[in-house]
């Protein structure tokens, strides 16, 4: 304790030879400090510094929130820790969930901005705020400094923004001797009790934010859900200043998304009037690898897979189906999505889509269990028939077709034209092979001799309940008799008698004759 004055004296003498440019003195005094490890901070006065101020330019981000440029007038003396300071009087961000970067360096509170280059006009420094709870920021704390640097700006304590960090701190003013009891007590009597905040606190970092803030001005967290402004509640003109802001922002933004949409709608419209859409971006076509430029390859409208125009066409050209589905395939995953009509036809000429429809038509044809083809020679024309229909004119060549007998006989019934087929079937070889083409049907059980005309007559779908085209009996098909008796309709004494004998089937295989 003896030697303590001695090194505040070997201190004093060391600055005094810094400053004054004593070498020999300063050295004698720096061994004599090293020697006993006294422990020693040094810091360039104010004094050393050029005496002006700049403007310093910050990025400020937020993990959040990309940069948002700011400027502040500085001075190259000024330590880090007055900086944080000096940004925390400004924008209310306390000093702990301060991280500076400057120069691709983190700086320490003690050192200064001219330490760290910034000399200059313009010169760049860039500001992370980490969350309050990463900064480990409680409520307390941020009141306690909030309240100590709010005294420092009344000038209460002696320290000043410059000062703060800096090894030397100024002498405290002189004050006038504190006489009385009153005066001593004024001025450490405490403040008068605020009027309660209306406001907020987040529940993250416990900040208290205003009543209209959407998230906390602190960390950014979103206001919570069951927290309602209060009706009676006027916002300061700080808040009306923001939310006009707001207004106008969120105006923008609906302004730019309507141009969005109509644009957007415009290049639909264009492209919807296009049969095929080109691919927008550079691209390997996935099937014959060609590279392809933009505007090259075609997009398919059901899928947006892209392919080059060969490499669809042939798809086309080699599908044996009427409906031809995306080439896309990986060894995960084979589309399934079809080629649109519009598409098809852009891609194949006149004579190859003529050809693709004939191959549709003819797939389509085969594949009708009702369809019939028109008994003209070299005649293209079909129809799919129904059950009540036992006529087609074909389209085609108009020539009608009789779809009972599976001709064409103009000017005779049925029943003519059978008696003639049989009569020129000596003769006919054509004749002949019909007539055995309507015998194999009656002994397939496909078609049948009227009981009352004898005509071949056939089924062609529906219950089992039928009528001759000729003379009009009405005949049970699975029986292959006659569905009423003698007397006509509701004779049952010769007819089948279906579901007389307590709801009995006429036969098992009847498919309702009654």
């Amino acid at each position: 304790m003896e030697e303590t004055p001695r090194k505040e004296q070997q201190a004093l003498r060391l600055a005094e030879a810094i400053q004054g440019g004593d070498e020999e003195g300063a050295q004698q005094c720096a061994v004599w400090l090293a020697e006993r490890h006294v422990p020693v901070t040094v810091q360039v006065k104010e004094e050393a510094y050029p005496k002006r101020d700049i403007r310093l330019w910050v990025g400020v981000e937020d993990a959040l929130m990309s940069t948002v440029p700011i400027y502040l007038k500085v001075q190259p003396c000024m330590t880090l820790a007055s900086l944080k300071d000096m940004v925390f009087l400004l924008y209310g961000f306390p000093p702990s969930v301060q991280q500076w970067v400057i120069g691709q360096r983190l700086p320490r509170d003690h050192e200064t901005l001219h330490y760290h280059g910034i000399q200059r006009d313009g010169d760049a420094a860039y500001l992370y705020l980490r969350s309050a709870r990463a900064a480990k920021l409680s409520k307390e704390s941020f009141q306690r400094d909030h309240e100590r640097r709010q005294l420092k700006e009344l000038g209460i304590k002696e320290e000043t923004l410059l000062a703060r960090g800096t090894a030397e701190t100024a002498a405290p003013a002189p004050r006038e001797p504190l006489d009385t009891l009153e005066e001593r007590s004024a001025l450490v009597a405490p403040r008068p009790a605020l009027p309660p905040q209306v406001s907020w606190e987040c529940p993250s970092c416990t900040y208290l934010n205003k009543p209209t803030r959407p998230g906390c001005e602190m960390c950014c967290a979103d206001r919570p859900q069951d927290y309602h402004v209060p009706e009676a509640y006027q916002p300061d003109e700080e808040e009306l200043v923001r939310l006009q802001k707001e207004e106008e922002s969120m105006r923008q933004y609906q302004q730019v998304e309507e141009q969005q949409k109509q644009k957007n709608f415009q290049q639909f419209l264009q492209l919807d009037g296009q049969s095929l859409v080109p691919s927008e971006e550079a691209l390997e076509c996935p099937i014959c690898f060609v590279a392809l430029q933009p505007g090259e390859g075609v997009t398919l409208r059901e899928c947006l897979h892209s392919f080059c125009r060969d490499c669809l066409r042939g798809t086309i050209l080699n599908c044996q189906e009427p409906e031809v589905c995306c080439p896309y395939m990986d060894e995960n995953y084979s589309c399934l999505e079809q080629l649109l009509e519009r598409e098809i036809k852009a891609l194949l000429s006149d004579d190859e889509y003529q050809r693709f429809l004939d191959l549709g038509v003819s797939v389509a044809e085969i594949r009708s269990h009702s369809s019939y083809h028109c008994k003209t020679a070299d005649c293209r024309g079909w129809c799919e028939f129904e059950d009540d229909v036992n006529e087609f004119p074909c389209p085609v060549c108009g020539k009608v077709n009789c779809l009972l007998c599976q001709a064409i006989h103009e000017n005779m019934n049925c029943k003519e034209y059978q008696d003639d087929l049989r009569i020129r079937a000596q003769n006919d070889q054509a004749a002949q092979q019909t007539t055995e083409t309507l015998l194999s049907l009656v002994q397939k059980g496909d078609a049948m001799f009227c009981p009352s005309c004898r005509i071949i007559i056939q089924k062609k779908d529906g219950c089992d309940w039928i009528r001759c085209t000729v003379c009009h009996t009405e005949i049970c098909w699975v029986t292959k008799g006659p569905r009423w008796g003698p007397g006509g309709s509701g004779d049952t004494s010769g007819g089948c008698r279906c579901k007389l004998n307590r709801g009995a089937l006429c036969h098992p295989n009847c498919q309702n004759c009654h």
